[in-house]
């Protein structure tokens, strides 16, 4: 007999538990090595691809062809509007992180989401940037993230989800908190 698959928002609630469960079982399954090639087209365009990653205990080689975000800057920027600029790239990120969160976790607690949106804005001055401020930090000075959903939960539970998202989000932590980042010339 078929076991139908509890699936919820369009995640695998099982599968979701499994993971979860084999994860407390053998936690060295919880470690992934993300990789990304980045290569310059012209001007501020580039293109990367993601396509081999480590992950639970093994060489992952599932993606037949490689992702692909191109990036670039808009004209004002001398660019040619190829992609997103890196800085949009963040908020993307952010927002992706946040919404798969946000996804996964009210899927897990049976909550049923009819629609779910970001707004993201971010602020930024390009004095570091182009080298005319020794003071001013080149990154972002803040973000504001707004997160509009219609589900069958009621306010509360929203708001509860909403911060327990924030406090696992890796995106999140990565903005928030200071990450080893070495760069070198090969």
């Amino acid at each position: 007999m078929n076991e139908v698959a509890n699936i919820k928002n369009g995640v695998n609630v099982d599968q979701l538990v499994g993971t979860i469960a084999a994860i407390k079982d053998e936690p060295d399954i919880a470690k992934f090595q993300f990789r990304a090639d980045t290569k310059w087209i012209n001007g501020g365009h580039c293109r990367t691809e993601f396509k081999n990653f480590y992950g639970a205990k093994a060489e992952d080689t599932s993606r037949t062809q490689a992702l692909v975000i191109e990036g670039d800057e808009p004209s004002v920027l001398l660019g040619e509007d190829h992609g997103a600029n890196a800085v949009e790239a963040v908020l993307h990120a952010l927002a992706s992180c946040l919404c798969v969160g946000f996804v996964y976790n009210a899927s897990a607690q049976g909550i049923t989401i009819e629609s779910l949106d970001f707004s993201l804005e971010g602020n930024i001055d390009l004095h570091a940037f182009l080298g005319l401020s020794e003071t001013q930090r080149p990154g972002y000075e803040s973000i504001s993230v707004k997160v509009r959903a219609r589900t069958d939960a009621p306010e509360e539970k929203l708001v509860e989800l909403c911060t327990y998202v924030q406090k696992t989000s890796p995106v999140l932590d990565i903005l928030r908190n200071p990450v080893s980042v070495t760069v070198e010339m090969e």
